[in-house]
């Protein structure tokens, strides 16, 4: 039995809608803080960065790469809203256990480095 795996091969066409949609989200967001550095309002910066930010999606849209990373996006998100976040309480009382826990191991180690500093020193060396 082969376990090939099949990968695709984009075209030189989807690597210049790639390419271009890159530069869109980029001259959206230069845009963006060029036209707020310019006193414009808002809502003319945010176009600009909208703009851009939608060139450049519709242009993903058009291409097998731009397609594969915007549904890898999306099933992104999906997965992100199956997380459960714990509760104050949770978060509080786990952070409580590691900086015990981080404490115990500090002092732990301090005195496993103090015991080996006194048997090798001490005990074996005579130097002190």
């Amino acid at each position: 039995m082969s376990n090939q795996s099949v990968q695709t091969v984009s075209t030189s066409n989807d690597k210049f809608k790639v390419a271009l949609a890159v530069v869109a989200t980029i001259a959206g967001v230069v845009g963006f803080f060029y036209l707020k550095g310019q006193n414009k309002p808002a809502l003319v910066a945010a176009g600009a960065l909208l703009a851009g930010l939608v060139f450049a999606v519709l242009l993903l849209w058009t291409s097998a790469t731009g397609r594969d990373f915007l549904s890898f996006a999306k099933e992104s998100v999906r997965e992100t809203k199956k997380v459960v976040w714990p509760t104050r309480r949770e978060a509080t009382q786990i952070t409580g256990i590691v900086f015990a826990f981080v404490v115990v191991m500090a002092i732990f180690l301090w005195g496993t480095d103090k015991l080996l500093e006194f048997l090798l020193y001490d005990v074996i060396l005579g130097w002190k």
